[in-house]
């Protein structure tokens, strides 16, 4: 019986410290933005260009 009290105070430590976490994730500003970050997997990055190397004139005949 002692083991169901421990088990319990043990859940509810557990509840409290996520619930910490979700109102400090609130506060900082985790969920302000709902909308970009399921918009920005749409578009690809810009590409790199690739600089070509400068080939010499000793190839033409």
């Amino acid at each position: 019986m002692n083991m169901i009290y421990f088990l319990i105070g043990c859940s509810i430590l557990l509840a409290l410290v996520f619930l910490a976490a979700f109102f400090w994730a609130s506060k900082t500003g985790q969920h302000d933005d709902t909308y970009t970050p399921g918009v920005r997997i749409l578009f690809d990055d810009e590409p790199v260009e690739i600089k070509k190397a400068e080939k010499p004139d000793e190839d033409h005949f």
